[in-house]
């Protein structure tokens, strides 16, 4: 799949998909903010599943898709049709084995970008932030586009909950200036102003603005909410 071209993998019906995911995210920007790059990664694996159908099968496709499958497994009482783990422990144990295996075997592809970007959501989950970090760079050195701008902006966001804005204002900026498919320069925008609300907001202010006149409903009442939170935080303090 790693060489086929735009056209071949239908990103008119693709980008719809993500548009989908893009809309979720912003409608639930509380969540995504809490959630970080967790949300961002199941976007992208999410688009994955779509994408694979009605293309020739690999082995790294296959081998990702087996992941997949433990990744939609049942715990407890068995289903039909679907894989079954006596516990959430053993699950979760099948599932990172199943996406690692995928990223040693084929490094460099889409496909190990999107085991990564699975096992580094994981590590997020559990609050393993330096390992999520860690996982999330090797995304962005070594991985395709689209899928290391999905890594960008996940370092972006985990570095501006550490309070390294100026880390993830230069991340956010080159993901301004170079959206994808994945991460539209409407949503790093978006991000980049909350960066940078508290030492500029009215550099962030002229950021929203644009945003929150588009005809994009969900991106537009993002901007909306991001401006009044800023227009909150940054209003002088009431004396006693």
């Amino acid at each position: 799949m790693n060489r086929h071209t735009r056209k071949e993998l239908k990103t008119d019906k693709f980008a719809e998909g993500v548009g989908f995911g893009f809309e979720f995210l912003s409608e639930h920007r509380g969540e995504a903010i809490r959630w970080g790059s967790i949300a961002l990664a199941v976007v992208v694996i999410a688009g994955g599943i779509w994408l694979y159908r009605g293309h020739q099968a690999t082995q790294r496709t296959e081998l990702l898709a087996k992941a997949m499958r433990v990744d939609d497994a049942t715990v407890g009482a068995p289903q039909p049709s679907r894989l079954n783990f006596a516990t959430a422990e053993e699950k979760e144990k099948a599932r990172i084995a199943a996406y690692t295996d995928v990223a040693v075997k084929f490094p460099g592809s889409p496909e190990a970008a999107m085991a990564q970007l699975a096992v580094a959501s994981d590590q997020s989950d559990k609050g393993q932030i330096d390992e999520a970090l860690k996982t999330f760079k090797a995304v962005m050195d070594t991985a395709p586009e689209p899928y290391n701008s999905v890594a960008k902006l996940s370092i972006a966001q985990i570095y501006a909950s550490q309070g390294k804005n100026d880390e993830a204002e230069k991340l956010l900026r080159q993901l301004v200036d170079n959206p994808t498919v994945f991460v539209s320069k409407e949503q790093a925008t978006l991000e980049l102003a909350q960066v940078i609300a508290k030492k500029d907001p009215a550099a962030a202010r002229k950021l929203l603005e644009p945003l929150s006149a588009s005809q994009r409903t969900a991106v537009s009442r993002a901007a909306v909410t991001a401006m009044g939170e800023i227009a909150l935080n940054s209003a002088p303090a009431k004396s006693n």
